[in-house]
This record gives structure tokens, sequence and C-alpha cells, in this order.
């Protein structure tokens, strides 16, 4: 299964590999330079396929449960004063997502969405700590009664240049909801109250949509 955001780009990559392929076919004779030609085209329709895939994911609801929003790597888990919205202390934990991995943004709680929030900036690398307040972002906040309010950001990076966020205010979302796409490399943030339990460490690899990265105490 493959992102809505990504049938247009694969069209259009497939349409390009059928050419090259058939032209370097008709056009060179040389079998071993047609393929130098041709073996390209193919690893890059791949990557395409692979960049936009959408698996599904069995989120197991949990009112007292944030959940990754992001498929990454863990890069960090610290106490920050979030600037924006709380302008109070909360725990930052932050997933970096490579090229390879799922780019699908999933609602962490369910809830009431009562900010969404798209700010223009920079391109640094998502894993640079600034990228989270100067990059290309959006801001949204989910609330439920259980858990309260929580803040994600979607962070574009050096590569990614594309932002998709779905979050509508006064929408109900669910957990694990399909809530946007970020294309070709980029970071997740999530803002948690410092007297939950964070459940992950830097490091750790997370799947979007059913790991469990903090937990109400």
């Amino acid at each position: 299964m493959f992102h809505k955001e990504g049938y247009k780009i694969i069209f259009i990559t497939f349409v390009i590999l059928a050419i090259g392929v058939v032209a370097a076919g008709e056009l060179i004779s040389d079998y071993s330079l047609q393929k130098i030609i041709q073996i390209p085209l193919l690893i890059l329709a791949i990557l395409v396929l692979q960049f936009f895939r959408n698996p599904k994911r069995h989120t197991v609801k949990n009112k007292e449960h944030i959940i990754a929003p992001v498929d990454g790597e863990i890069v960090a888990i610290e106490e920050v004063t979030e600037p924006e919205y709380f302008k109070d202390k909360r725990r930052q934990i932050s997933i970096f997502m490579t090229p390879l991995n799922v780019h699908v943004t999933r609602y962490p709680i369910s809830g009431k969405v009562i900010l969404s929030k798209y700010h223009k900036g920079k391109y640094l690398v998502a894993s640079h700590p600034k990228s989270s307040t100067e990059n290309e972002r959006t801001t949204i906040v989910v609330e439920n009664k259980t858990v309260g309010k929580i803040l994600y950001r979607q962070v574009a990076g050096a590569v990614a240049r594309r932002i998709v966020n779905y979050a509508k205010v006064d929408e109900q979302v669910e957990q694990g909801a399909d809530s946007g796409f970020i294309k070709f490399g980029s970071r997740a943030d999530v803002f948690v109250p410092l007297d939950f339990e964070v459940n992950v460490k830097i490091g750790d690899k997370v799947r979007g949509g059913e790991q469990i990265i903090a937990v109400k105490n």
C-alpha cells in the first residue's frame, strides 16, 4: 500500500523509467551500456516506492498512552521550555527519520485538535537541535480529558521540502490515524508533561502508530 501523497510522484517516476528503459533498448546497441542506463532507473523507482509506502499499523488505543507519531530513531529526550504554545517546561521527545523510514505522520493521542499551524523556516539538517524552532514546520496540539494537551511538530530537514498536515482545528481525531506526511527525510517532536513516564531511550527505533513513547502516571 502506498500513501496518497506519493501517487503523482510514483506515476511520473514510472513514466520516466518506462521511457528510459525503452529508449536505451532501442537506441543503444551495446548491452552493457543499456544496463548502465536501465539499472539506475530501476533503483530510483524502487527507492520512490520504498519512500511512499504506507504499511497498515495496529494501534491499541489507550487514553493514557502517547504513541510515536512517526517511524524513526529517538534522538533527543530532554526537558525544555516550549516557546510557542505552552510557554512552560515540557519533556521533548524527538524522532529522526531517514529517507528509508515510513514518512506517514499519525496522531499520538485521540482527542480534539485545538491548534494546527504552519511555520515557514530554514532547512537545517533535521537532527540539528535548532531545527525544531528554526526549520519549516507545523505545530499541532491535540487535547483529551485524560492526558490534557499534547503538542507535536512535523519538522522539515535538509532534504525534506514539503510537509503535509491534515489536522484541522476543532476536528475530533483518533489515536494512530493518518495526520499527514513529510517528504524525503525529517523529524517529529512530541512535547509531554514532565510528570509523564517516558518509555523510550535515545537510540531506540520506534514504529509510528504503535509504539508507546510516554504514559501518564
